[in-house]
């Protein structure tokens, strides 16, 4: 009884000094939550066609309170990491130092060596994952690259990560944090000094199987049921920090001040059944995702109500990615076998990374070899779906050049619409990770009672990298809080503009 009550003290005590932390960010803020949905897949056309054929949906509802960046475009390449490190730190790959969810960098050690050998891939996916039973949602550190300038110790995800994230700035500014994601390897979101997220749940999703020959029985992703119910469970854990608990529901804790989560049904359905036509008429199947995902906001936004935190609270509806191609006309895949190839007919031995879907990542032993690699790459332009090489002056206008940072790819290869590099094989219909319109053209909508500018379309670029920014100043933080955006000039969103409060 004795050890019950010392925890049970131990356990409020927790709670106060959390609530007396978040109780500590700005009290004159616009919004006392910021609650960030990123909805893997959903382009800005995805969510104008939703809309105007549901004008009753919760979409709908959010866009009459909200407004709507219907030309917003994420970071390239298109992938995971760089797509939601946009979002939570206002960088792009050339700030975040992140490219991929596996990429190569020339300054690491691979894993479980001495570290005398430089040069490591760093897969930041599932691959990663501890096998143990009672351990799959957690790292095994024996498959993470180590590190020789830090006692060859292994580098976690956090650790990789070169400037700061929107998780970090809140919690330093006394208010408290949560994020759920698909893989253990999204502890990534702790940011540089691993702490943070108040509250974080990362239930694995497996490999990506959508419409692999060789996918498993029971595998997440090679069904579009089996994912939409992974996406229920992560948004019952979102509830219940809506309803002042943890997210597994067994403590209380407070409503996150910053808070969000992954959805996986929209980008599993196009990957599945793809779109009718190029106008981006969607197929019954990622009709039935658009209209999971919905009803799902539909619960978050009930939950808000409920505890009356709405009018609190801006909603943040985005994308890591889209995935392409929309025109299912344009689908051409490519086996990335064919890409090694000539990589290796032009410099033997030289390869030491490839990363592909719908643009390729190379990374070189020796960057002597950079200038024949591209060339045979361009040689080869029409076979292998190349539009662009970007190699040498030309890839260091974009991102930091290769012979000084020790990340940068040394080759990146832009794609033709609706190229893929998969086995011929596999029935995929859509892929990200490139630089094309279908990759980088999200939705991005600002929903909140108290925007000024309801129910508004803008028109004009934005990019995701504003998201973090804006987030901040929503909770009354200066936006120079973060490293990414004082390196980038990153500016807020346009137009977003507070009420007075009643």
């Amino acid at each position: 009884m004795k050890k019950r009550f010392s925890a049970a003290i131990a356990g409020l005590g927790m709670c106060v000094a959390a609530l007396a932390g978040a109780a500590s960010l700005p009290a004159n803020a616009p919004a006392r939550h910021v609650l960030l949905i990123s909805v893997d897949g959903l382009h800005g056309s995805d969510l104008a066609y939703f809309i105007e054929a549901h004008p009753h949906s919760t979409l709908a509802a959010l866009a009459r309170h909200g407004i709507d960046y219907g030309n917003a475009r994420t970071v390239g390449p298109a992938d995971s990491f760089p797509g939601l490190l946009a979002l939570i730190t206002g960088g792009t790959p050339a700030a975040t130092g992140v490219y991929y969810d596996v990429t190569y960098d020339r300054s690491l050690s691979p894993a479980g060596s001495d570290c005398r050998g430089r040069g490591a891939a760093v897969p930041y996916n599932e691959a990663i994952d501890a096998t143990a039973a009672g351990k799959r949602d957690t790292i095994d550190p024996a498959k993470l690259p180590r590190d020789p300038r830090d006692g060859c110790r292994p580098v976690y995800p956090h650790a990789y990560l070169r400037v700061n994230t929107v998780f970090e700035a809140v919690r330093a500014a006394g208010g408290y944090t949560a994020w759920t994601d698909k893989h253990p390897a999204y502890e990534l979101v702790q940011g540089p000094s691993g702490h943070g997220v108040d509250d974080l749940f990362l239930p694995e999703i497996g490999a990506n199987y959508e419409a692999r020959q060789a996918a498993p029985v029971n595998g997440i992703t090679a069904s579009l049921a089996r994912t939409e119910a992974y996406d229920d469970m992560k948004a019952h854990a979102l509830v219940n920090e809506i309803d002042g608990l943890t997210h597994d529901g067994r403590r209380r804790a407070p409503v996150p001040n910053l808070f969000g989560l992954n959805l996986q049904a929209i980008n599993v359905a196009q990957k599945l059944y793809g779109y009718r036509d190029a106008d981006g008429a969607p197929t019954p199947g990622l009709t039935q995702a658009l209209e999971h995902t919905d009803r799902i906001l539909g619960r978050f936004v009930e939950a808000l109500r409920r505890q009356g935190l709405r009018d609190d609270t801006l909603i943040v509806v985005t994308a890591k990615h889209g995935n392409g191609p929309i025109d299912p006309a344009r689908l051409h895949k490519v086996d990335r076998n064919e890409l090694a190839r000539v990589i290796d007919a032009a410099a033997p031995g030289a390869l030491a990374q490839l990363t592909v879907d719908s643009g390729a990542l190379i990374w070189l032993r020796a960057p002597s070899a950079t200038a024949q690699v591209a060339a045979a790459l361009r040689a080869h332009a029409a076979p292998l779906g190349i539009a662009d090489v970007l190699s040498g002056e030309r890839l260091a206008r974009r991102f930091p050049s290769p012979q000084q940072d020790s990340r940068t790819p040394d080759i990146i290869v832009m794609t033709k619409a609706g190229v893929i590099y998969t086995k011929p094989a596999d029935g995929k219909r859509m892929e990200h990770g490139g630089f094309g319109n279908d990759d980088r053209h999200v939705a991005l909508l600002l929903s909140s009672p108290r925007l000024a500018h309801a129910g508004r379309l803008v028109t004009y670029p934005v990019s995701t990298t504003q998201v973090a920014p804006t987030m901040l100043a929503a909770l009354g933080l200066h936006p120079t809080a973060l490293k990414a955006v004082v390196l980038e000039n990153t500016p807020t969103l346009p137009q977003v503009d507070w009420l007075k409060p009643r």
